[in-house]
């Protein structure tokens, strides 16, 4: 055998266990490993900016993937914490790649369920909708009331919408929630629904 086919293995063999680790992890949580587009990028941050955060705030992104919405929410609030939860091993190595130059980023690895985000001060996810289903009364028990929480394409379909931004096309719509934002809750209404576009 020569060098280069044994190099060809190795890269064979890595691509083999990336992938596999990606179906593994989309097996046990239910949510493939997706990016968001430009367009969704830019409607979750003028959700964030519609939300009115405070300076030095804190933001979770649950499930970063590849860590494209953590670098643009890097970009739009630099003055932010941005924290990123990440379970699947290969996007969390790259989401560590793309934000290893940005001071105001961290990203974990884990299973955000299994951890304390009683400081965030605002919520994104990209998930889908089994993981939907669980994260709402997971949120109920960890975040302060006024939270706003930003869910892209897919939404929690028992809470308000404060605001919301219609995708394009095959392009996911993003929605902005006042937390708990149960259904009747109009303590702040005045964001309007349906403010995006």
């Amino acid at each position: 055998m020569t060098v280069l086919q044994i190099l060809e293995l190795l890269v064979l063999a890595l691509v083999i266990v990336l992938g596999l680790s990606l179906l593994v992890t989309h097996a046990l949580t239910g949510v493939p490993t997706m990016s968001a587009g430009r367009a969704e990028k830019a409607d979750v941050v003028a959700l964030l900016q519609q939300a009115g955060l405070p300076d030095r705030t804190i933001v979770y992104d649950l499930g970063c993937g590849w860590g494209a919405q953590l670098v643009s929410l890097a970009r739009a609030f630099p003055d932010a914490q941005i924290r990123g939860i990440e379970l699947s091993p290969f996007p969390y190595f790259i989401s560590r790649l793309r934000t290893h130059d940005l001071p105001n980023v961290v990203v974990r690895r884990g299973n955000f369920f299994g951890l304390d985000l009683g400081d965030a001060q605002a919520i994104i996810c990209y998930l889908m909708p089994r993981a939907m289903v669980k994260l709402g009364p997971f949120l109920d028990g960890m975040l302060k009331t006024g939270t706003p929480v930003v869910a892209l394409t897919f939404w929690f379909r028992d809470r308000q919408v404060s605001a919301s931004r219609d995708g394009a096309g095959l392009r996911g719509a993003a929605a902005l929630y006042i937390w708990p934002a149960h259904k009747g809750d109009v303590s702040r209404s005045s964001i309007g629904a349906n403010a995006g576009a």
